[in-house]
């Protein structure tokens, strides 16, 4: 595999196998504010040593000073390591005087004797191609250029200011770089989204797609894409049945759900799709498990459960709370499968779904998404359970509009029965995958053990005294 150029920053170096490819031309394109600079400054600091310095070369675009100023507030940026590996340089003035960009790549060739860089960066590229007096003369100053870092084994990065994927694709810019990376930030409503992909690298592969990224004053956070393929490799698969945590609903699946299955749980507002997470999660019998909610802050989820003897400090217990408002959901992602493998759970309650299509911003992303969970859980051997809010109070014309309850292996439905005085619930097990179910709708009522259920048939005063107590709570 070619030499690669470490950012300092594991995530991103994972969406680049590796790093950037070393002795290499890079154009990083994007609009103004999508973190070229920061970008850049990851691979020099990361990269730059006395023997191995680092040139940072400013144009037009922004005034050097401007530039360090505002990059000594990254947490990396290294002010001791600035005149001894790391040497900022301004091209703009050469720029500007009448010999133009030659006169550019005269001062380039004296900056390189000069300093002797293993990197040079050149911020911003795209400006310098104002300096050329035409289009001709812009690729020769490219070609030339190319020509220089290719007999020095020089790596490069070029940043510019290139609007749309389009317009990057016709720049002359692109011919002459190994690798592209585009920095775009997307709106989806009134959210705005910033999003890295790899549109080119010779001699290696990356991973392809559009990754979300934060701007902290750690640098570009960046959450690689979750989007697994099929597996066909094999693994462990359990034998023994994991209990719903509520014995009735076990009798109804079959004796419970396999372990590593996924299981969607949906049914209008205040059916008891979230008792049903709780019942699985504190049903775990030892197994540790995580409720990864966007509905509830901790504080409110304190006194859902107190209500049911439950407790938030029960060890093995895990919450994972998040405000939907600006959720990247690769983010959220990346975070419940951190608290996975640390914590070691097999057990994992997502709440809810649709949260999670708002974040996604699109629905054939988040299809993929719930996907992705289901397949990780499975290879993991933690058995999955998701909510997901219905519109209709009575009667179910659809669980999902993007095909999620054909991803999962077991599906319960909840429902508002009407009755003469009164709303009553009833639950239907739709599918167990590998396993025989009971299609009867089963009566249940929600009261201080929890879900309580019992045939539907029978009246209230009889369904009191046959209710099934359930096995969970503590």
């Amino acid at each position: 595999m070619t030499e690669r150029l470490s950012s300092g920053r594991a995530s991103l170096d994972d969406v680049l196998n590796g790093g950037l490819p070393a002795h290499a031309i890079t154009l990083i394109a994007g609009e103004p504010g999508t973190g070229k600079t920061i970008l850049a400054h990851h691979f020099v600091f990361r990269n730059a040593t006395p023997e191995h310095p680092a040139l940072y070369c400013s144009t037009v675009s922004e005034p050097l000073d401007k530039l360090l100023r505002f990059g000594q507030t990254l947490e990396f940026f290294d002010a001791s390591a600035v005149g001894e590996s790391v040497f900022f340089e301004d091209l703009g003035g050469t720029a500007a005087q009448p010999d133009g960009l030659d006169g550019v790549l005269a001062r380039i060739d004296s900056l390189l004797r000069e300093h002797r860089p293993s990197l040079i960066v050149i911020d911003s590229f795209k400006a310098l191609a104002a300096f050329a007096p035409d289009a001709a003369a812009y690729r020769r100053f490219l070609y030339e250029l190319a020509g220089r870092c290719s007999a020095v084994a020089l790596s490069a990065l070029l940043l510019g200011e290139y609007s749309a994927t389009d317009q990057l694709g016709a720049a002359p810019d692109s011919a002459v770089a190994d690798a592209i990376i585009s920095l775009t930030a997307q709106r989806h409503g009134y959210r705005t989204t910033r999003y890295l992909e790899v549109l080119k690298m010779r001699g290696g592969d990356y991973a392809s797609g559009s990754h979300a990224y934060r701007i902290t004053g750690a640098g570009l956070e960046v959450f690689p894409r979750i989007a697994d393929p099929l597996d066909p490799s094999g693994y462990d698969q359990g034998t023994e049945r994991v209990s719903t945590g509520i014995a009735a609903v076990d009798d109804l699946l079959g004796d419970g759900y396999w372990p590593g299955a996924s299981t969607l749980v949906a049914g209008p507002t205040g059916s008891g799709k979230t008792l049903m997470g709780l019942h699985f999660l504190y049903g775990g019998h030892g197994e540790g498990g995580i409720l990864a909610t966007l509905q509830e802050s901790r504080i409110q989820l304190a006194r859902i459960v107190k209500g049911f003897g439950w407790s938030l400090e029960t060890p093995g217990i895990s919450i994972y709370s998040r405000s939907p408002v600006g959720l990247l959901i690769d983010e959220w992602l990346h975070g419940v499968f951190a608290l996975a493998k640390e914590t070691g759970a097999r057990r994992l309650v997502v709440d809810s779904l649709g949260d999670l299509l708002v974040a996604a911003g699109d629905p054939l992303r988040f299809r993929e998404y719930i996907h992705s969970l289901a397949q990780r859980c499975a290879r993991q051997q933690i058995s999955l359970l998701m909510t997901h809010e219905l519109p209709q109070l009575f009667g179910t014309e659809q669980l999902s509009e993007y095909g999620v309850s054909h991803l999962c292996d077991n599906v319960l439905l909840l429902q508002y029965v009407p009755r003469e005085d009164q709303l009553g619930r009833s639950m239907t097990v739709l599918k167990t995958r590998a396993s025989t179910h009971h299609l009867s709708r089963r009566a249940y009522e929600i009261n201080p053990d929890g879900i309580v259920l019992a045939d539907l048939a029978e009246s209230p005063r009889a369904r009191a005294s046959r209710s099934v107590r359930s096995g969970s709570r503590p």
